[in-house]
């Protein structure tokens, strides 16, 4: 009998305790822990408190951006993937604006880049790092994601050079 009840007793505290987390972290802001000893644009890990929801954007692919090229050909999209990643990143930007959110709501992105026939195949990175850090780590938009980079075989269309996967916070 007395087991019993330290049991009931142990699990009401962790209730209690667990209520009390959650109301201490109710109204709190987003946490993002920026990497040890680096300026780097990208958040080591975001903490989200359960206040706010989580909003998860479909991948967004190149937009056409010049009409007048053949839809197979990577200069419809932007070209190089520098130029795939502002459209993709401007198409993410507007879809949050459309829902209420905004590219500071972002709190991780998966990118898929495929490798660049004119880089030997391998994905372009630098080109990446050029557009992203127009859109996040900078002075008029300084919240950073936490982000994850894969190099992938290939899109639906083999003129797409970039995919990127948004998640986001609603308060």
């Amino acid at each position: 009998m007395l087991t019993s009840v330290i049991r009931i007793s142990f699990f009401g505290l962790c209730g209690l305790l667990s209520t009390v987390n959650i109301a201490a972290h109710a109204g709190d802001d987003v946490i993002r822990h920026r990497i040890a000893n680096s300026n780097f644009p990208v958040a080591a890990a975001v903490e989200v408190p359960a206040s706010m929801s989580i909003v998860y954007l479909s991948g967004k692919l190149p937009p056409i951006q010049d009409l007048t090229q053949d839809k197979n050909s990577p200069l419809a999209y932007g070209g190089d993937t520098k130029g795939q990643t502002i459209g993709v990143l401007k198409a993410i930007e507007k879809s949050l604006k459309d829902i209420g959110l905004g590219l500071g709501d972002v709190i991780k992105l998966q990118v898929f880049l495929v490798g660049d026939p004119a880089l030997n195949n391998e994905m372009d990175m630098d080109g990446f790092m050029a557009a992203y850090i127009q859109f996040f780590g900078t002075k008029t938009q300084p919240n950073v994601p936490a982000r994850s980079v894969l190099k992938i075989a290939g899109l639906a269309n083999s003129a797409w050079r970039v995919e990127i996967e948004a998640t986001a916070v609603r308060k």
